[in-house]
């Protein structure tokens, strides 16, 4: 579930140059277009939507470079924040 609202959140913010529906999870984003400035917009819609902020350890093109990865880190921050 947290893959496909990310995918959603990746089509409105990404700026993407190819349809995200085309791509699949672990497809380079970079390769489709994502720039570092529509980067900072994906990372502020994300944080509202699943109310974690991503810490300065996660701001990378690992992180960014794909919906399975950033579906990971929002799992991971979103469990992170129940666990406190």
């Amino acid at each position: 579930m947290t893959a496909q609202k990310v995918r959603e959140i990746v089509s409105q913010h990404g700026r993407l140059s190819v349809p995200v529906a085309q791509l699949p999870d672990e497809g380079d984003l970079y390769g489709a277009g994502l720039t570092s400035l529509a980067t900072v917009g994906l990372m502020l819609a994300l944080e509202e939507e699943f109310d974690v902020e991503f810490p300065d350890n996660m701001l990378s093109r690992k992180t960014f470079g794909s919906i399975a990865s950033l579906a990971s880190a929002v799992e991971e921050l979103s469990g992170r924040r129940a666990s406190v």
